[in-house]
């Protein structure tokens, strides 16, 4: 704990920073709070993507063996060129939205492949959507989490360090200055009573 001042100054600034510390402590915790819900939501809905994942992982899988028997490589049945994001906002923290992916079957010669190939495209695409889509939900489930992480030191921070760290110098502070004016009284007693007076009880002037 810092040295303070034990005058009526401090003890105004001290109060002033109390007043402060339990204006701000609702709204952090009400932001933690926030963030907490969201990040419930944000994982609510990425099981529910990861869980289309597997289905549609599932459905691609039928078609493994007919990849390997065509001489067909998967990974040249659709052009893949990045995935579309906007900014979005979840209490104060900048995330990115899902928007969509930039990728499109790529040509292919009807006579020389099978005909089985464009639903594999189309099923390939929908797979790529989907992880685009997981991966944008876990970035904004970590840009959140760390947004809740700081706001929750803060809260700790007010509520187990600063505030009570102000109430008692404010404690410290009013049991000084307390003591200070009694001192003062005494003091001031003492010396009228030392101070000479004349026969009718009035008192000499020094």
């Amino acid at each position: 704990m810092a040295k303070i001042k034990h005058t009526k100054t401090e003890l105004k600034a001290q109060t002033d920073a109390l007043r402060r510390f339990q204006r701000f402590l609702p709204m952090l915790q009400l932001k933690k709070q926030q963030l907490q819900a969201e990040i419930a939501a944000i994982s609510a809905r990425l099981a529910e993507v990861e869980e289309r994942g597997v289905r549609a992982r599932e459905a691609l899988n039928r078609w493994v063996a007919l990849y390997s028997d065509s001489g067909v490589c998967p990974e040249n049945l659709v052009a893949f060129r990045g995935v579309r994001t906007t900014q979005g906002n979840i209490a104060g923290v900048t995330i990115p939205v899902y928007e969509g992916i930039d990728a499109e079957p790529v040509p292919l010669d009807p006579y020389r492949t099978p005909a089985w190939t464009d639903d594999a495209q189309d099923m390939l695409l929908g797979l790529m959507r989907i992880r685009a889509e997981a991966d944008v939900l876990r970035r904004q489930r970590d840009l959140v989490r760390e947004e809740l992480h700081t706001t929750g030191q803060r809260v700790n921070l007010f509520e187990k360090v600063k505030i009570p760290e102000c109430r008692e110098n404010i404690r410290i502070i009013r049991i000084f200055i307390g003591d200070e004016q009694t001192a003062a009284v005494v003091r001031g007693k003492i010396a009228k009573s030392r101070t000479p007076k004349r026969a009718d009880g009035e008192e000499v002037p020094a």
